[in-house]
């Protein structure tokens, strides 16, 4: 028995022309309030043996940001409880 796994008439998807996309209307995308790979200063440290600054890695929901804090690891942290360092 041969299995055919190349077949001979596979049809490929067309590629959409530049004025295609230049018609559609630009999708709005939500920008995040902190960059991620930002240093930020906690309110309240995690731990009285950690530092009070956590590095932000990614956005953990709305509200939330996964960081991480010298001397403790990885925590999510809520937007209430951090601010901007200047």
């Amino acid at each position: 028995m041969k299995l055919d796994l190349y077949p001979s008439a596979v049809t490929l998807p067309q590629r959409l022309h530049h004025q295609y996309w230049s018609n559609q209307p630009e999708l709005k995308t939500t920008e995040p309030e902190a960059p991620s790979s930002t240093w930020v200063k906690l309110q309240q440290p995690p731990s009285p043996y950690s530092h009070d600054e956590a590095l932000l890695l990614c956005q953990h929901s709305d509200n939330e940001w996964l960081a991480w804090v010298p001397d403790y690891g990885e925590v999510v942290v809520h937007r209430c409880q951090f601010s901007e360092i200047q």
